[in-house]
């Protein structure tokens, strides 16, 4: 079956969707029109070379032209700050968009997501409303046969992130929440991780282990993730409480034992949710200053700050010491702890925080321009937070092409992203993180089944170009709804 094929869907999604720990902000009037100019422009190129509009949107030219179409509704508008670099010509030449989007990086994606099918975890106040967010909220669920949750699974998630995008290598995320009331428990986590090594390509899929240090046992259960699912990070969400009340990082009675705990159990990366305050939980715990904090006293932990601290309807501008809001504060807190650019062991992460701006060329040049200006490309990570947003290819054809002007670079000090910078931020850098072996990965990569599957699903490939989660402010109301302004 054709997921779309009368092409009405764009492969470059600019759309209201969320991950659903936003409310969905309804698109500026240069969004419209960059949708618009897009969708006249790919009907243009299409006819020019003879293809339905459908199969030339799956190619790379049909990529192509929609970023181009995007340039030019976002400088008629005075949006000049970032522009996505491509040659005219790959509108209409498959080989010339392979050179301006095709690309050849080691994608390295530190934050997806999949939902175990059985429905298992609806329980408590947290299942009550990860039911209604899966249920009534995300547009995947009219994929899933009725009563069950197979949209969300890790088949699904495999297909989107490695048939329908260049990423190799994921983690699977854990979600927030009790133990027994997570979408992605550790069991079904690992079936994703053993559903890959079935093939041969276990190597593809690293799992996180939850960790809530301020659940009853949060600790202990850390022992059992390594132990006996043998993770290979921790992600932790301050704001989270059983109770409603989260934790700093750096606090003697829950965020220093976490810690402590992973040194102990010889798992040193931790990955927390810092940004994007969540809706009914407390905004203090939201704050990624005590992440910096963090860091700076345990130098031999890894600290992969999720979100980079963003905040929906905080526009992002350069970098000033004394906002209290957005991105800046945590490039404050990583300035105050003594980090230097491309030094240390704090890191900045993208997910959802591209997917935002990379409709909004002046905001994202000013969130990739100072994040490397002061974290320095080497602790940048790259994340998608799909499956919520569906194939991160989109993210990541905007970002391999992607450019600040020459104007913001000289009025803010940026660097021009180079090639070798995004390599550093694609996966190069996590896979310092983790320990890879690169060359031998990547050998195993190239040999393994989903490779060869991917050659197959390139001769007939099938993207649906769609996001999954919330659109409108009501979809995400009912989320709050369902919490009943509580985390669990």
């Amino acid at each position: 079956m054709e997921f779309d094929p009368e092409g009405k869907r764009l492969p470059i999604k600019v759309d209201t969707a969320t991950n659903a720990e936003y409310c969905p902000r309804p698109l500026t009037a240069t969004e419209i029109e960059a949708n618009s100019h897009a969708h006249h422009c790919v009907e243009q190129a299409a006819k020019a070379i003879k293809k339905s509009r459908r199969d030339f949107l799956k190619t790379l030219a049909g990529s192509a032209a929609t970023l181009l179409a995007f340039n030019q509704a976002f400088a008629r508008a005075g949006q000049t700050g970032g522009y996505f670099s491509i040659e005219k010509e790959a509108a209409f030449d498959v080989a010339a968009a392979a050179d301006s989007i095709g690309g050849d990086e080691f994608i390295f994606d530190v934050q997806n997501h999949c939902v175990d099918p059985s429905g298992k975890w609806a329980r408590g106040k947290s299942g009550e409303r990860w039911m209604a967010v899966l249920n009534q909220v995300f547009g995947q669920r009219r994929k899933c046969a009725a009563g069950e949750f197979d949209c969300y699974s890790a088949e699904q998630m495999i297909k989107e992130v490695f048939l329908d995008s260049d990423t190799h290598v994921s983690v699977v995320s854990a979600l927030w929440g009790g133990r027994d009331s997570n979408p992605t428990p550790m069991d079904y986590a690992e079936k994703a991780r053993l559903l890959a090594a079935a093939g041969g390509a276990g190597h593809r899929i690293l799992i996180q282990g939850g960790v809530m240090p301020n659940e009853p046992g949060g600790l202990e259960f850390m022992e059992i993730q390594a132990r006996e699912f043998g993770v290979a990070a921790w992600k932790t969400y301050p704001q989270w409480g059983p109770n409603g009340t989260g934790y700093f990082m750096d606090d003697a009675k829950y965020g220093i034992p976490l810690i402590e705990k992973a040194r102990d159990l010889g798992v040193k990366i931790i990955s927390a949710h810092r940004g994007l305050p969540l809706g009914g939980m407390d905004y203090r715990y939201s704050d990624p200053a005590d992440i910096a904090r963090a860091a700076k006293l345990y130098p031999d932990v890894n600290f992969i700050c999720y979100h980079s601290g963003f905040e929906v309807g905080i526009e992002e501008g350069p970098y000033r010491p004394d906002n209290a809001q957005g991105v800046d504060r945590l490039i404050k807190a990583h300035q105050e702890n003594g980090f230097r650019p491309d030094a240390g062991n704090l890191y900045a992460e993208l997910g959802s925080v591209w997917r935002y701006c990379m409709s909004k060329p002046d905001q994202a040049a000013h969130l990739l321009g100072k994040l490397i200006k002061y974290f320095g490309a080497e602790r940048i990570c790259w994340g998608t937070d799909a499956l919520w947003y569906g194939s991160p290819q989109d993210q990541i054809q905007a970002f391999r092409s992607f450019q600040i002007s020459d104007t913001f670079q000289d009025q803010y000090a940026y660097s021009a992203i180079t090639p070798q910078m995004r390599r550093q931020i694609f996966g190069l850098n996590a896979a310092r993180i983790y320990g890879f072996d690169l060359p031998k990965l990547q050998t195993m990569l190239h040999n393994d089944s989903i490779s060869h599957l991917k050659t197959l699903y390139g001769e007939s490939p099938n993207p649906s170009f769609e996001t999954l989660g919330p659109k409108t402010r009501g979809a995400f109301l009912e989320i709050i709804e369902a919490q009943k302004g509580k985390p669990g």
